[in-house]
């Protein structure tokens, strides 16, 4: 199975659940990963506070952290080789800077690179309702080849914690990202 190589960035979005399943899951999912670059906002950091209470982010020690204005980070370049970004949770504004083409920050830049390399960059928007804006800027990085993935809980898998619902997402974007992982499968047996 190849290695993937995979940038995930948290943004300061509500939802920082969702980052915490993301990146625990990814934890788990060692044996198809090469590498995982993090970039987090200091909204991020903030709202991962507020809402979860903890700064636990700093405990994911199997991945390399890069502050948001590192152009220095390898995936600031498509050479680098990395095929995956996932931003999670993604805001409004991150998702209108990348379909702009505004690389001003780490987020944008590797999001402008994945894109243009041809490579997969996945949205998790967390925000509703959407304005005339969002769906235009979400159609114009559709175009572009990103996938627009909203936060939208599923609830036939019949969650029991705040973590699970969260997981009915997250699980999404790791099909999406192509990895192999053990979900819950609509009107399949294990």
């Amino acid at each position: 199975m190849s290695q993937n190589k995979i940038i995930v960035s948290i943004t300061g979005a509500s939802g920082s659940i969702y980052a915490k399943v993301l990146l625990d899951k990814l934890t788990l999912l060692s044996t198809q990963i090469k590498d995982v670059g993090v970039v987090m906002s200091d909204n991020a950091k903030d709202v991962w506070k507020h809402e979860l209470g903890n700064d636990d982010y700093k405990n994911y020690k199997d991945f390399t952290f890069y502050d948001k204005n590192n152009f220095y980070a390898p995936f600031a370049s498509g050479s680098a080789k990395y095929n995956t970004m996932i931003i999670c949770p993604c805001s409004m504004g991150t998702m209108a800077r990348i379909a702009s083409g505004i690389s001003n920050d780490l987020t944008t830049r590797a999001a402008d690179v994945i894109l243009k390399e041809r490579r997969k960059l996945i949205l998790m928007i967390r925000d509703t309702p959407y304005s005339l804006i969002h769906i235009n800027n979400m159609q114009t990085i559709s175009q572009a080849g990103g996938i627009i993935c909203p936060a939208s809980p599923s609830f036939y898998s019949q969650p029991k914690s705040f973590e699970e619902l969260a997981s009915t997402v997250v699980d999404r974007v790791l099909d999406l990202a192509g990895l192999e992982i053990n979900s819950y499968r609509w009107a399949e047996t294990s």
